[in-house]
């Protein structure tokens, strides 16, 4: 005859205690190698490809990712208090850069100018003297 559930103690049902236990190495050993999983997933309708999505995973601790040579996460200000802000005067420049080669575009499409032009026209003054 067959053992009741309850009295069975090995092999297919393992208790409580080793099945943490068991969860508790196999999450270090992966933390400790690193695991990558990958897939693609691709939308075609009628042999026309409509998107394609490429995913790329991996799961590693910290120091394992260093080892690998990534560590993004310490130089994104948005993540770390340790990152090198970008300085409010690069901004302020490139702001007004991309302000000047806006009005240019406009004038050479012949549009008329932002309400703002004053600002525009220093900007493009003060890089076509640094040309």
């Amino acid at each position: 005859m067959t053992q009741p559930l309850a009295g069975r103690t090995s092999g297919a049902f393992p208790t409580q205690q080793g099945s943490s236990a068991n969860l508790a190495d196999i999450l270090e050993r992966v933390l400790d190698k690193g695991i990558v999983i990958a897939g693609d997933i691709q939308i075609n309708l009628l042999d026309i490809e409509l998107l394609t999505i490429k995913l790329r995973l991996l799961v590693a601790s910290v120091d394992k990712a260093k080892e690998m040579g990534i560590d993004w996460w310490e130089h994104d200000p948005s993540l770390s208090s340790r990152a090198p802000a970008r300085p409010d005067a690069a901004l302020a420049e490139e702001n007004a850069l991309l302000r000047a080669q806006l009005a240019e575009l406009r004038e050479a499409v012949g549009l008329p100018a932002a309400p703002d032009t004053a600002d525009q026209k220093a900007a493009s003054a003060e890089r076509q003297d640094r040309q």
